[in-house]
């Protein structure tokens, strides 16, 4: 089964077009976005938009989540808000309903595995887990989430990572960062997402690749540039950071 994973488009619709058209020829069997659809560029509808025509199966990421707790006072303010202003009353209905995280298992004969689909954490959607965190607390995260295979994004940093609980033989836990389609945080500035390839010879087993690309950063910049949205965001963009 192949299964693609996303995450923190933040409105950059130049890399969501390019990702799309990757995506597409992959031709996945499931596709989640981990969230952040908007925030820091000027095309939060036509992102949203496409997620629903798709129907992607989305959950809310920290910029999500903020956009129905702001006032219109807020929202009025010069600069960084006007990412949120724009976006429609009906997109931020929609924001509103997404879901803090998606539970997938999958059971073969005996053996159930457990995918959990967060934007930070099982715990909040602020929370960061980087790739350093320490053993023995990343797999007391996996614990308590329940889960054997855990997904997010959040930090805009890639990366793949095994843990083994010595207290279980044989129990390896899967920690895996999307990293961004809109705003990389890696030095990279290519725009990115995850394919996880499940496949069943007796057991279960598991593949993980990270996908990077180029689109036109300039065309991403340049919205930016043009709206009242800081300068520095297009900066981000081009430096990845």
């Amino acid at each position: 089964m192949k299964i693609i994973l996303f995450s923190d488009i933040h409105a950059n619709w130049p890399a969501f077009e390019k990702a799309l058209a990757r995506i597409d020829e992959e031709k996945p069997d499931a596709i989640y976005c981990l969230g952040d659809l908007v925030g820091y560029n000027v095309w939060p509808n036509e992102v949203i938009d496409e997620i629903r025509r798709r129907g992607i199966a989305t959950i809310a990421g920290n910029h999500d989540a903020k956009v129905k707790g702001m006032s219109e006072d807020k929202l009025n303010e010069p600069g960084k808000n006007f990412a949120y202003k724009i976006i429609t009353e009906e997109n931020k209905r929609y924001l509103a309903t997404l879901p803090a995280h998606i539970r997938v298992e999958y059971k073969i004969n005996n053996t159930v595995l457990t995918i959990l689909l967060v934007h930070g954490s099982p715990f909040s959607n602020e929370e960061y887990l980087l790739e350093d965190k320490p053993e023995s607390e990343f797999i007391d995260v996996f614990k308590n989430a329940k889960a054997d295979i855990l997904c997010f994004g959040h930090s805009h940093k890639p990366y793949y990572r095994k843990l083994i609980d010595v207290n279980i033989p044989g129990k390896v836990m899967h920690a895996i960062n999307t990293g961004s389609v809109g705003k990389p945080k890696d030095g990279n500035p290519q725009s990115g997402f995850v394919i996880l390839n499940l496949e069943y010879d007796g057991s279960i087993s598991m593949d993980v690749q990270f996908i990077r690309f180029d689109y036109d950063i300039n065309k991403a910049m340049n919205g930016i540039h043009e709206s009242s949205i800081p300068n520095e965001f297009a900066d981000m963009l081009l430096k990845s950071y």
